[in-house]
């Protein structure tokens, strides 16, 4: 029996042409590069089980959603609660976009996950509420706290400066 050769390839050149960002995604949410390589093969595991998709875009936002609600999973387990995070920084990012995610890091996870989405990956805000499964006003007022933040962080250093 022959399945979809378009969905079937769209998968099969998904790790080539997506680790990186799930990677990332994963690593921007947990802060630590070995969980989020875990992460990232569990998205991949669970993209094997998928029927297939039919277009680029739809497979993409697919995995950012499930690497975001992986994390989040993830952060609710037993093992992450009760364990110790070691301190690591990740060459991917050079030291200056290390310093800017320390800072976004200090931002709530909903809103570190808008302006990343949006900043780094290039997604609409509709975009993001789509893939996240939350209503367009919501995702907009995150990405206008988180901006508003964001800048307090990098300029003051005070996240709660009004």
């Amino acid at each position: 029996m022959e399945k979809s050769s378009a969905g079937n390839d769209l998968r099969q050149t998904a790790v080539e042409r997506y680790a990186d960002m799930v990677v990332r995604i994963a690593y921007h949410n947990l802060k630590n590069q070995s969980d989020a390589e875990d992460i990232a093969q569990e998205v991949f595991i669970k993209l094997l089980k998928q029927p297939g998709f039919n277009d680029d875009g739809h497979l993409k936002a697919w995995l950012i959603r499930v690497t975001v609600n992986q994390c989040r999973d993830f952060k609710k387990s037993f093992w992450q609660r009760n364990a110790r995070p070691l301190l690591d920084e990740w060459p991917v990012f050079d030291q200056q976009q290390q310093h800017v995610l320390e800072e976004l890091w200090k931002l709530p996870p909903d809103h570190r996950n808008v302006i990343y989405l949006h900043f780094y990956e290039g997604y609409t805000l509709a975009e993001i509420a789509k893939m996240l499964g939350k209503n367009k006003n919501t995702v907009g007022s995150w990405f206008a706290r988180a901006k508003k933040k964001l800048k307090n962080l990098l300029t003051e250093g005070d996240v709660y400066h009004e």
